[in-house]
């Protein structure tokens, strides 16, 4: 009987060793920490990192575990389980690649994982086990990990519905700096100007110029004449300096004449004269075809007394008749330099005109007369108007793009951008192209497209909408610097500039139902209960669709209830 007794229990305790050398047994969630917990979207894809830890005594010296991620969630009524990259780890008496875990004190693993976001944000992560001990399946239950979805990073899709597009510029300035350079040339060791030279076209041009300005005081504005007198540097620095004094006074007594003639003229007169014209000799020097022109720099670089420059340059005997007949001369002279303004029509006479015949209004003045009207529709029906006046500029086509895009009709938009690319490869045009290809969903094609917009009026606001889509929140905080839009508080936000993204919401000039959700976020995140529900209130009062959205949205769920 005893011996009975003794086998039964020996059969017993085999069946229980032989039971527990074939399991592996459960996993707790308490073995695992996934980062990030709530899972977070990154450029439509959900990333995650997973720790994880075999307690002593798990890991079989013959077995095999493969960790399979799971992101569950119901869409359209049915349940969908997408699977993340695995990792597989093995027993010490395993003869394999993967990591081996020790049966004794158990093991610690990183793993990492990625799931495409398919718009759910109630998707939950579990881990799933493929285990095996020798050649024998085994069953590890599945635990769940991970609790939902923060999908704020999405939220780009929305606020590039209010990104503003590029516009191209208008060159209008109605004030224009201008000068006009008019020149006579004495003759060696002389100091008269000769009617000859006051015949010249340059100096008729100058005549002429000082006439208008006097006629038309509207349009033409006198600063000031500037008269430069030169001697060229033969002859002694003593000599020359007497010279070009002379050659001064007299050219300036000329300008005085002549603005005399012209009683209207108030201006200053501003006279100064060079002794010696080394600079401009050495100019002309290299401009030259002189056969010893090298010679003759490197004497102007070793030495830097006037008079021994010019005996070293003299002792080139042939040199130095080329330069007494071909460059010395240019040199014995005085300019005379009209500094002025144009003055073009005021807003207000653009705006008139606009009215009254457009024909008569340049482009320039035309795309300027838009950015004066507040309205949309003003802009629009002034660019319509630029594009019958002057249909070979693409740049109202292109402003037209953007008023459609602000409206959200991107197949117009992207019509006046082809008319616009067929006048002209405008870089505003691929900029706004990019725009287009992001509110599609197209992340590769918009890069491709903004990279042909280099130089692009508003390019930094196109790429820090591509950079935020892209999931480069630092950067495309950095794109955004001095720009007050919903993107640029949600670059800031994800970003984890709250105080930034604060300031940007409230100067945000166009605030909609996204700019209040926005906030919304932005309080809770800083622990504002209070602001962040008037915030959400104001979203929902705007526009409903934000009461569904913030249902099952990780930022909002207890404001929402």
């Amino acid at each position: 009987m005893q011996k009975n007794n003794f086998a039964l229990l020996s059969a017993a305790a085999f069946m229980l060793l032989a039971t527990s050398c074939s399991k592996l047994g459960a996993l707790s969630a308490d073995n695992f920490s996934v980062v990030p917990n709530p899972l977070e979207t990154q450029a439509g894809q959900v990333p995650a990192t997973i720790n994880g830890m075999f307690p002593e005594k798990y890991m079989k010296k013959k077995a095999v575990v493969t960790v399979i991620p799971e992101l569950r969630y119901t869409k359209n009524g049915v349940e969908v389980r997408q699977q993340g990259a695995s990792a597989t780890f093995q027993g010490e008496k395993v003869s394999g690649n993967d990591q081996t875990i020790s049966y004794q004190v158990g093991g610690r693993y990183t793993m990492k994982t990625n799931f495409k976001y398919e718009g759910v944000k109630t998707a939950h992560m579990f881990l799933t086990f493929d285990a095996r001990i020798g050649k024998k399946q085994v069953n590890v239950p599945e635990v769940q990990v991970a609790y939902g979805i923060l999908a704020t990073s999405e939220l780009y899709k929305t606020t590039l519905q209010s990104a503003q597009a590029a516009i191209a510029p208008d060159a209008f300035q109605r004030i224009n700096a201008q000068k006009q350079e008019a020149s006579v040339k004495f003759l060696i060791q002389q100091a008269n100007l000769r009617q000859s030279e006051l015949k010249n076209n340059s100096v008729k041009e100058f005549v002429r110029l000082l006439e208008q300005i006097n006629k038309d005081q509207e349009s033409l504005r006198l600063n000031n004449v500037e008269v430069s007198a030169y001697a060229s540097p033969d002859g002694g620095v003593s000599l020359n300096d007497k010279l070009a004094a002379q050659r001064e006074k007299v050219t300036e007594k000329y300008v005085q004449q002549q603005m005399k003639k012209n009683k209207n003229l108030n201006a200053p007169i501003d006279a100064k004269y060079t002794a010696q014209d080394w600079d401009g000799f050495q100019e002309l020097v290299k401009a030259s075809n002189i056969q010893d022109k090298d010679v003759i720099l490197r004497v102007l670089s070793m030495y830097k007394d006037p008079e021994e420059r010019e005996q070293q340059i003299k002792n080139i005997s042939s040199a130095f008749r080329e330069l007494a007949d071909g460059i010395l001369p240019q040199l014995r002279r005085s300019r005379m330099i009209i500094n002025y303004e144009t003055v073009g029509r005021d807003d207000d006479q653009i705006q008139a005109q606009m009215q009254a015949d457009p024909k008569q209004l340049s482009i320039e003045e035309i795309l300027y007369c838009a950015t004066l009207k507040a309205s949309n529709a003003e802009k629009e029906a002034i660019y319509k108007t630029a594009t019958q006046v002057y249909p070979n500029d693409a740049r109202a086509y292109n402003n037209l793009a953007t008023l459609e895009y602000a409206k959200g009709n991107l197949d117009q938009a992207q019509k006046f951008i082809q008319q616009a690319q067929k006048v002209s490869n405008l870089p505003e045009t691929y900029a706004n192209q990019g725009l287009i290809a992001l509110q599609n969903g197209d992340i590769t094609g918009a890069e491709n497209l903004i990279a042909q917009a280099t130089g692009a009026n508003g390019l930094s606001e196109v790429l820090g909408n591509l950079h935020l889509a892209q999931g480069n929140y630092a950067q495309a905080e950095q794109d955004f610097k001095d720009v007050y839009s919903n993107s640029a508080a949600l670059a800031q936000i994800l970003n984890k500039n709250y105080a930034s993204a604060a300031v940007t919401l409230k100067y945000v000039k166009n605030p909609d139902a996204t700019t209040d959700y926005l906030k919304a976020i932005l309080y809770n995140r800083m622990g504002n209960a209070s602001d962040a529900a008037q915030a959400l209130k104001a979203a929902i009062d705007k526009d409903g669709k934000w009461a569904t959205y913030a249902a099952d949205d990780l930022e909002l769920t207890k404001l929402a209830k």
